[in-house]
This record gives structure tokens, sequence and C-alpha cells, in this order.
């Protein structure tokens, strides 16, 4: 599936990504990763960049991506550039995503839209339901330029139906200086004033000493403007994959823009998207089904006291306002502003992450430590611009909840403020998300298993028997002694099999059969070992038989070759366990998790009938089964018959640096390593593309949220270290950081020393088998030259001595030797005339020069 994204480029010496487009790419990534949302799909994107004001532009790169088949085009957001995209998505029925603020008439006709910006319709009325709460009878409307009174129409006709008289004041539009405007409303005793800008003049509205309380501090709330969108974008992604998810049999095909010919299935994909329902980085995604835009989300309403800001109640489209104002919590004083501000990072020591550092000076504070997370630490520093100070957990312990309820370990540290952020491999639950805010995954692996590396299979002087087990071996000598009992018994049955012995006398009646038994056995030996015999058969029925035995060989001998070589060139381990099932299963190798840990928590709450068993196992022998830490589960792995289960990420760098351990079986479980926040549900954070700010007498402050910037309603510092990970994660250096600190194994070039040239250990059987070959046939041959010579001798009427000594002087000479047999019969010449054209069709095979004397007779004196 390819999704097609346009984003404005900035002018400028040199043309900076937009972070919209960083996170466009980034959700694609992350959702071909995960493969949670699309498992049999791969999500992949076509990037084009515009000038921000080109509208013909746009469309042109809106065509060429529509000929690629995209199934829905993202951007742009400048109203110029967004509507010529959209005109075109209209014409051809491809859904056309937003996620900036767009004015949507009333008499509109943009079927094929989406806005994942909230609707300014339900944002006027949420300001309107605040004013009437504070019994406003007066209020000054202040905006930026004409949009703002859209956006506010809601307010405006207020008038006509509510008792409220309403002022209207525009910003200067050539200068940032408000402070005349400012002066004016004061001298008009305008007390009750709502702002409608852009963060950024709000920002100088704030430094103009608009009030007598110092707003330094807030003056921007913490907003993030280009990290929302990166998130609105990063929700916008995920929320057409899961319509494409329900979508069956939706096919995407080339569009023409020239062509006019719509997609036959963006009505009906479009209407998934519309009903589609999504928990994003932003909170709920829903849509009206009519206009496409975003409807149903929170926002939460923010006083300013002296020293904070404080949440004192919420608003949704459902259920109105609602303010519940409580007494303000002792402790922290949070912004999302990280900037200057100094945090305790709470950690737990485990390689590679953490790590005390080796030197031969004494380190002090956060110099004792390194590895990935500390790095990734100074990254996050970096970017955001705030100190830190590391700290060890107590009781080193992860977290986990007991009986009572009550957390150990980095969870309770964040629970009870202890800590700013915990910074560890510590897995994302859902348990621990109930209690603490987490950032985006940095790092995402698995369950498996580590277990200590089996012995290598030595390979004997008879592993060439190796490639075939040993019923087959078995099967193949039963069949070569069947088909040769077989083969001789049709050749005797066949009468095409017999010829004549004695082809030059016409009278004879001898016939003779090559396939004798023994010619049998030994036809059916010269076709296994692909060397052939002087026997051929010549009837139909013999000739099948061979013919099927010659194919059953052919692919036996094939097999065998291509066996022989990975049975003999590579090591071979025969691990006892090699699946979680195989583990379960028995009970002679004891295993076990981390205590406390998250491994520990997923087969704990693991509902799997395999996980249970495995569970129940661990939680009857929790001394030996559960470790305290990993480096104690390694050495018990190494020194006993044990198997630690943990996270993937942790085992494959293990497995590099120790070379007696490896991993069994695949990945069990999919899960993520995040960053932990605390959740300080008094105090939200302000995330708006423009705030709507009302100012009181009493210094209320009426904040408009979107629901959060990656941050549901908790933790005040996820939204900036999630987008400070995605910014790392683009660019590369995560990965980077990764590959240096797993790198640098010794293990992999043992591994490569494991195959290697086949010796005499691989080959010494074959050897064997020849010599033995050789040894019995020079017995062999010594029976048969006894056997001849005694046959000799009796002919010849010698004795066996002498004809011995005879027979070994001829073996022995280098000249040609000459045998001395009895004289032959002498032929004489008779008048009798044999005629040969009477048996010549009757001549042993192979023998066709063979010819026979005529007029000869034998006679015998």
């Amino acid at each position: 599936m390819v999704q097609g994204g346009i984003f404005e480029q900035t002018d400028g010496p040199v043309s900076l990504v937009s972070a919209e487009e960083l996170a466009f790419k980034f959700a694609v990534n992350n959702i071909n990763r995960n493969r949670t949302l699309l498992p049999n799909t791969t999500l992949t994107y076509d990037i084009q960049r515009i000038n921000i004001y080109d509208s013909f532009e746009a469309s042109r790169k809106a065509c060429d991506q529509l000929s690629l088949g995209v199934v829905a085009i993202f951007g742009p957001s400048h109203s110029s550039s967004s509507n010529a995209v959209q005109s075109i998505c209209n014409a051809l029925e491809v859904p056309h995503i937003q996620v900036r603020w767009k004015h949507h008439p009333m008499d509109n006709r943009d079927t094929f839209y989406a806005n994942l910006y909230p609707d300014y319709s339900s944002l006027s009325y949420a300001i309107l339901d605040l004013v009437q709460f504070l019994k406003w009878k007066t209020a000054t409307v202040v905006y930026d330029d004409s949009t703002g009174l859209i956006r506010l129409q809601e307010l405006i006709m207020a008038p006509s139906r509510y008792n409220i008289r309403l002022k209207i004041r525009q910003l200067p539009i050539d200068t940032q200086d408000t402070r005349p405007l400012l002066k004016e409303m004061k001298r008009g005793r305008e007390f009750r004033i709502i702002f409608d800008c852009s963060h950024h003049m709000a920002a100088q509205i704030l430094k103009q000493d608009l009030m007598a309380i110092d707003l330094e501090p807030y003056r921007f709330c913490g907003v993030n403007m280009t990290g929302f969108h990166a998130a609105l974008t990063y929700d916008a992604v995920h929320i057409v994959s899961v319509s494409y998810q329900h979508a069956p049999q939706m096919t995407v095909n080339s569009l023409q823009c020239h062509r006019h010919k719509p997609w036959r299935f963006g009505g009906r994909f479009m209407s998934f998207i519309k009903e589609s329902h999504w928990d994003g980085l932003t909170g709920r995604l829903s849509f009206n089904k009519t206009t496409g835009l975003r409807t149903d989300f929170d926002l939460d309403i923010i006083s300013l006291k002296e020293d904070g800001l404080e949440k004192v109640g919420k608003w949704s489209a459902s259920g109105g306002l609602n303010i519940t104002e409580a007494p303000k919590r002792k402790g922290m004083n949070i912004t999302d502003s990280l900037a200057n501000r100094s945090l305790v990072i709470t950690t737990i020591l485990e390689e590679p992450y953490v790590m005390l550092k080796k030197s031969d000076k004494a380190l002090v504070g956060n110099d004792r430590f390194e590895g990935f997370c500390i790095d990734l630490l100074k990254e996050l520093a970096n970017i955001l611009g705030f100190t830190y100070e590391i700290r060890l957990v107590p009781d080193g312990r992860y977290g986990s909840q007991d009986d009572k309820g009550q957390w150990n370990g980095m969870i309770r540290e964040l629970i009870e403020h202890r800590a700013d952020l915990a910074v560890a491999p510590l897995t994302i639950t859902y348990m621990r998300e109930k209690v603490v805010d987490f950032s985006k995954p940095f790092m995402s692996m698995g369950i498996s298993i580590l277990y200590r590396k089996p012995n290598a299979t030595n390979n004997g002087f008879f592993s060439f028997l190796n490639p075939m087990t040993p019923d087959i071996w078995v099967y193949i000598l039963l069949a070569y002694l069947g088909v040769s009992c077989v083969l001789f018994v049709i050749a005797r049955f066949s009468p095409y099999e017999w010829y004549d012995a004695h082809p030059c006398n016409p009278g004879s009646d001898v016939v003779e059969n090559n396939f004798t038994l023994l010619n049998s056995f030994w036809f059916g030996v010269g076709s296994l070992m692909q060397q052939g015999s002087e026997l051929m058969p010549k009837a139909l029925s013999t000739r099948i038989i061979g013919g099927i035995w010659w194919f059953f060989t052919l692919i036996i001998i094939s097999s065998y070759t291509a066996n022989l070589a990975a049975f003999l060139t590579v090591e071979r381990m025969d691990s006892p366990v090699d699946s979680a099932d195989d583990i379960a299963k028995q009970t002679k190798i004891e295993y076990g998790v981390v205590k406390d840990g998250a491994t520990m928590s997923f087969f704990k709450k693991s509902k799997v009938s395999t996980f249970e068993k495995m569970w129940a196992f661990m939680s009857s022998k929790p001394s030996t089964s559960l470790v305290k830490s990993i480096e104690d589960g390694i050495q018990r792995v190494l020194k006993s018959d044990y198997a630690l289960i943990m996270e993937s990420t942790t085992i494959d760098y293990i497995t590099r640096r120790n070379c007696n351990l490896t991993q069994v079986g695949g990945i069990i479980d999919s899960k993520g390593y995040g960053i932990g926040t605390p959740l300080v549900t008094s105090q939200t954070v302000c995330q708006n593309v423009f705030m709507n700010l009302i100012i009181t007498e009493s210094s209320w402050c009426f904040f408009q949220s979107k629901t959060g910037l990656m941050l549901l309603p908790g933790s005040p510092y996820r939204d900036k270290i999630t987008i400070a990970i995605l910014s790392i994660l683009e660019d590369g250096r995560l990965h980077m950081l990764k590959e240096k600190w797993w790198s640098g194994s010794s293990c992999l070039d043992e591994e490569r020393r494991e195959t290697g040239p086949m010796g005499i250990q691989n080959l010494g059987g074959i050897f064997i088998v020849l010599a033995s070959g050789l040894v019995l046939s020079v017995f062999v041959a010594i029976a048969e030259f006894i056997y001849k010579l005694r046959k000799t001798a009796e002919r010849e009427q010698r004795s066996l001595c002498s004809a011995m000594v005879d027979e070994i002087r001829l073996s022995f000479t280098c000249e040609r030797r000459v045998k001395h047999k009895p004289q032959p019969p002498v032929m004489v010449k008779t008048d009798a005339v044999i005629n040969m054209h009477a048996y010549n069709d009757r001549r042993l095979p192979g023998k066709d020069n063979m010819s026979c004397s005529t007029g000869m007779t034998p006679v015998f004196p």
C-alpha cells in the first residue's frame, strides 16, 4: 500500500525537512516494523516537496502520486495548494488528509476530505460554554486575521441568543506592537478579553505586560506547534492504515489526471476512513461522516496560578463543560518546557544500557555511567536543553506490583515523584501505563530464551552415512534385493532373454540366459554405484525393470550427494530445547525470569496455556527459577542446566560477547522500551496551533487544547521527549548508538571457523571401506589362484607346487604372459558345408565378427 505526502519546504539557502514529513516517514516505518496494525501488508510512501505558495506545482505533484497508485494524499498545508490538491482528489475520488486548520464552508462539496485538526465549530462552542460558566455579560474579541472570525462564529453570534455584549477588535496588521491596542482596551475597561491569534503573537502579548503577574515563564505554556502537527501527521497515517485494514478486497490502480477516470474503490475507502476510530497520540480520533472534520475530542481548562498552571476542568463535545477545580497538589511545579530545567533520572545497571565506567580515576556524578541509555539521555538533553542527575534505583528493580497493589523499583520512584524520568530498558506494559506515562518506544524487542550453547556433534569415521537415516539405508538394501530377485525371475520367465549358446551349430538345442541370480545382483550393484555392467536386458519386461531401477538410483545418489556436503562441512548443534513449547513440556531443564520484571509480569498475566504452564512451574519454585538480576541469571545459565527467559535485544548483546551462550527459539512476544515519566494530573500542558486566550481580572486562563501533543492527560514531559526520540530516530543517530554498543563481537569469527575443509576425521570411514574391499579382493584372488592351479595341475598331471612356482614366476615377469593350455583337438577338413545364413540370427550378442569355419569337423585322436 502506497501513501503520498506533499509537504512545503522552507525558503532559504538550505531547505529543511519539515516535522510533518519526519513524522510521516516515522509512522510508516513504525507500522511496518511492528506488524500489528498491517500484518500482511507492507506500507510504502512517496514524498513530494513544493514551495509554500505554488499551487500549480502542488497539482502536478499530486498527479504524479496518483499515477503511482496511492490510496491517500497527505497535505499540503497552505490553503491555496491544499485547495488545488483537494479538487484533484475530488475528481479522481482519492482521500485527501489534512492536519491543519482549514475553513470548511457549509456548502462544501469536498466529499473525499478528512481533517485531523479539531472542528472549529466545536472549539467555538467550548469558548461559548466557558463564557457562560463565568457569567460574563460583556467581552472583547481580539482576532489576528479574518479566519479568527470564522473560528469564533458561534461566539460572535451569541448576542442574538444570549444576553452578552461583544466588542470585536483586530490586532495590528503591519506591526507586532500591541501595546497601543492594549492601552486602548484598558482605558475602555475591557478586562474580559478573548484573543484569537498565532502562538507567536500570543508570546508578544504576554511579553508586553498585559497583566501585573509575571507571565514570562508561561508565555508559550510550553507550546510546540511543530511537534503538534507532527503528532497529527503520525495519527493521520495510522487512521488511514486502520481503514485500509478494514477494507477487504480493495485494489489500488494507477490514476491519470487527464483521463478523469476515478478510483472505483475511492468512495468505499473514504467511508471507511470517516467511520474509523483510533486512540492516537492526540487523543480519540473520529470524524463527521458528512464533512470529514474531527469530532468528539476533549479540551482541558487551565487556570494560571501564582505557582504554575493547574487543570481545573474539561470540555468535550458530548459532555460539555465540566469544571472540577481541586485543591492544588503540592510537589512538582512543571511546565512543558524542559529548557534550563534540572531533572532527576532514575535508572538501573544493565549491560549495555547502563554500566559503570571503567577508569583509573575516581569518577563522580554522571561521569560514573556509560551505555546506550546514557548516550540516549545525552542526545535528549542536547535537543531539549535540560540538565540531569542520574541516580540508581535503590532496590535494583524495574518495577512490578505486589499483591497489595504497591509498586517497587523505578516505577515507584516515578509515582512518588522522587524522579522525573526513568531512562533504562524499561518495558512498556499495560499495568505500568496505568500509573506512569511512557514515551514512544525507542527500541522494539520481544521475549526469547537464553541457554547454554550445546556441544557440537563430532563427525566420526562413518559420518558419510549421516545424510540418510538408518531406516532409509535398510529400505535401499531391501529394494536392491527385491529388484534383483524380480529381475532374475522375470528374465527366466521371458522367452526373449534366452539365446542360442552354439550359433555355429544349427542342430543344437541348448540356449542360455545371462541373468543368472548372481548376474542379476551384479546388474543392481552396477546401477546403484553409477558404473553400469556388461549385462543389458533385451526383453521389454526386463527393460522396464532396469529403467525403473536406474531412475530410483538416480534420485537416491543425487539426494545423497547433495546432502553429504552439508552434513560433513557444517558443524551441527544438538539442542535439547528449540522453543517455548519444548521447554514447557519438560522438567529436566530449569528455567526462569528476572524477578519483578516485565517478563515476569507477562507470564503472570498471560492466558495462553503454554505460558500459564511455564508460570506455574516458575512460581512453584521461586527460589530457584527467579533470579535477582540478569547477571545472576547469566551465571546460572553458564554453571547449571538453566534457561533464562528475557528480552531479545539483551540476549543479542550477550550472545555476541559470550560464545558459550545462544538464543533458543524465536520471539515469544512483541514489546518496546520507553522512557518513563510521572503522571501529573493536576497540571497539564497546552498544545495548540493558535491560543484562544481568555483573560479575566482573577487571572483565569482558557487554553484551547488539542487533546495532547503525544500526551494523554498526565505527564508534562512525554510530548517533548517523544518528539526528540522521533528526531534522533529519523536522522539515524539512534541506530548508530545501537551499533556502537552492540557491535564488537568475537563470537562471529568463531562461528565462521565452525565450517572448513573436510579432513580425515570426516572421510576416514570411506577409506576404511576401500581398504577392507582391497583386503577382501586379495583373499578372493588367492582363493581363485589356488583353485585354478589345482585344476591345471590335475589336467597337466603335474604337482601343485611345481605349477604354483611356474605361475608365480610368470606373474612376476615383466614379459608378456603365456599360458600353457592343453593342445586343442585336430580339426580335419570334410565335405560337409554348413550354411552360415541358417544360424546368423542366433549368434551371441556383441559378437558380430564371429564366423564359423566350414568344412571342418573335430577329429579326436
